[in-house]
């Protein structure tokens, strides 16, 4: 596992900055209330279209879908609490993000502070993931739920609901959301959609948002232009972080294919690194493995600067099945100790799958091993907004790099899914291992 501890000095800044920010709201917040920003037009539609004078309060519910930061979970949230605190007393209803985690995090802090600043009791009773809501004499039971993979479904089973929210649906597979929408059998029970877009074939897209006239539902499509608490610079920044299929999914808030290129944004300009380098005492260094034996062995010499800032400094790269030789683990394990010279090496961030190379790494106890994160798309994400933002640069002499940077492409012939092409991918996964697994933890909250 990574020493952690090694981050502590550059964390400190951080967490302090965390605790100063979140100590200053809740003093804040007990002293004047959730302090709400003005609403937009979009987001009056969602809180208000259940209401009794609506010309649209017996449809059966609602999609929000767009760009990222444009408001539609906070109102959404808000308005699915105080419908069914307006309509219904002791009735069941459910809450669903990817994780449990996530919609606490995501969701549910935030949900919290709003409705008690509007006179309402919220009692979270974390073992049973279940949060009891009261005002008067009225009361009901929200469960939470985590919709992250085929096998959420079991978990939603049996119940009985008057209504159902789901944070993020496109991130759910479509068994769980079939499972939640058909435990709401109560009468007029109503189900709330939000999430950010995808590909335009995903089933979300398809059987939901495409059919939400013949299912009676409404359905309102949100920019950042909707979320009136945004300033135009951080507008800005957030249009800067994204390019290709995710500045359109994301900024633009388009469900489209993902095709061409998937860093088709690095730039020799912004993202090479030109000259000769150095050892900082500032910066920590990291190896960072995409293991292959008859599929191309990489490895990566990666520098994590005092800023955040990601240097990749040295490459090592074989392909058996180019070179008609295929190497064994200690040719490998000399190759990264090359890559490593002369840098004090925290950890080495390697391929989950490669447990014969991480025994060998182990073997002569030079260095530690922690499993990459493989989620593709995510990481794929997360590598596109550093390398908008300058953060991430690649040294010119790291060539089999910089030649996949121009090769990696989408798969245009994956169906449902945003898949990318098994080929001029194994320093981009090196690189997608470390960002996701390390850089992310260190710039979270910052970027």
């Amino acid at each position: 596992m990574i020493d952690w501890s090694d981050f502590d000095r550059r964390l400190k800044k951080v967490k302090e900055n965390v605790m100063k920010n979140a100590t200053g709201m809740l003093r804040k917040y007990k002293q004047h209330g959730f302090e709400f920003k003005p609403f937009s037009v979009k987001q009056k539609k969602v809180l208000t279209w259940w209401c009794q004078d609506s010309p649209v309060k017996d449809m059966d519910g609602i999609i929000a879908d767009g760009a990222i930061r444009s408001g539609k979970t906070l109102c959404m949230s808000l308005s699915y609490v105080l419908w069914a605190m307006t309509t219904f007393n002791m009735q069941n209803f459910g809450m669903a993000g990817k994780t449990i985690g996530s919609f606490r995090r995501n969701v549910l802090f935030w949900l919290k502070l709003m409705l008690r600043s509007r006179g309402y009791t919220v009692t979270d009773h974390r073992a049973d993931n279940m949060v009891e809501i009261s005002k008067g004499d009225t009361v009901n039971f929200f469960y939470i739920f985590g919709g992250k993979d085929e096998r959420s479904q079991d978990l939603i089973q049996g119940i009985t609901l008057a209504g159902m929210f789901f944070d993020e649906v496109a991130l759910m597979p479509e068994s769980f959301v079939n499972q939640a929408t058909g435990r709401c059998s109560v009468d007029g029970s109503k189900f709330w959609f939000n999430c950010n877009p995808d590909s335009p074939s995903h089933w979300f897209k398809m059987n939901w948002i495409d059919k939400a006239d013949e299912k009676h539902l409404i359905y309102l499509h949100f920019t950042m232009d909707d979320n009136l608490s945004l300033s135009e610079k951080i507008k800005e920044r957030y249009r800067s972080m994204y390019s290709g299929v995710f500045y359109e999914r994301f900024i633009l808030g388009l469900w489209v294919i993902a095709e061409g290129l998937v860093y088709g944004m690095f730039d020799k300009e912004k993202n090479l690194l030109r000259g000769t380098y150095a050892y900082s005492s500032q910066s920590s260094y990291y190896l960072s493995i995409d293991y292959g034996t008859m599929n191309p062995f990489a490895v990566g010499l990666m520098e994590l600067q005092n800023s955040g800032k990601v240097c990749m400094l040295r490459e090592g790269h074989y392909s058996g099945r180019e070179k008609g030789v295929t190497l064994d683990n200690e040719a490998y394990y000399k190759m990264i100790q090359d890559v490593a010279d002369g840098f004090p090496i925290t950890s080495i961030v390697i391929d989950p799958s490669a447990a014969a190379m991480k025994a060998t790494i182990r073997k002569y106890g030079e260095f530690t091993c922690t499993d990459g994160n493989n989620d593709v798309l995510n990481g794929i994400q997360e590598v596109t907004k550093y390398l908008n933002l300058g953060m991430l640069q690649i040294h010119e002499s790291c060539e089999e790099t910089i030649k996949e940077f121009g090769a990696y492409a989408w798969d245009e012939k994956a169906v449902g899914e945003d898949r990318v092409i098994k080929e001029y991918d194994h320093h981009m996964d090196l690189i997608r291992y470390f960002i996701y697994t390390v850089a992310r933890r260190y710039n979270r909250g910052l970027i």
